[in-house]
């Protein structure tokens, strides 16, 4: 890759990064049977996994997940965060780079937000119990679901826009 668009990607990374940040700080909804919260994290996770690839995506999402945890007092959460928004955004960004077409960003994000609802389950049912794992199934599913949405509708955009991309 050359230096002037590896520099662009970083920059991108980074700037997803900090609104991941501020999109889970701002539009955040406790929840308080699973004593965490739904937020709009997941938005800027996707679009950039959709538009930067697997391993910007996971480090977008794995850093905004652990991040997002530290500066909202649930340190418990930080390292399941962590892998959960991270393996997010990395299977977002593989199944993209694989079957580069609609269905496949489609699926990439089905897939994802899967696996996001999955790792909360078990972060949530090894930190209190299995009834409060499966009562974070729903909401963990609508803060995905609602992401993935909002990435659907700016990740087009956005890469003609930006002029980026998976490819490079």
């Amino acid at each position: 890759m050359k230096r002037q668009e590896r520099i662009k990607k970083l920059t991108l990374a980074a700037l997803f990064l900090a609104l991941a940040v501020v999109f889970g700080r701002v539009f955040l909804i406790p929840l308080p049977w699973t004593r965490g919260n739904v937020n709009l994290c997941d938005a800027a996770i996707l679009i950039g996994a959709l538009l930067l690839g697997p391993w910007y995506g996971g480090a977008i999402g794995g850093f905004a997940g652990l991040f997002l945890d530290l500066i909202s007092g649930f340190a418990q959460y930080a390292p399941f965060s962590f892998i959960a928004h991270g393996l997010e955004g990395l299977i977002v960004g593989l199944v993209a780079r694989w079957l580069p077409n609609r269905w496949g960003r489609l699926l990439g994000l089905v897939l994802g937000v899967v696996i996001m609802v999955i790792c909360y389950l078990f972060a949530d049912s090894l930190l209190y119990s299995w009834a409060t794992g499966v009562l974070g199934i729903i909401p963990n599913t609508i803060q995905g679901l609602v992401g993935a949405v909002i990435a659907v509708c700016f990740e087009v955009p956005l890469r003609r826009r930006l002029h980026v991309s998976l490819n490079k």
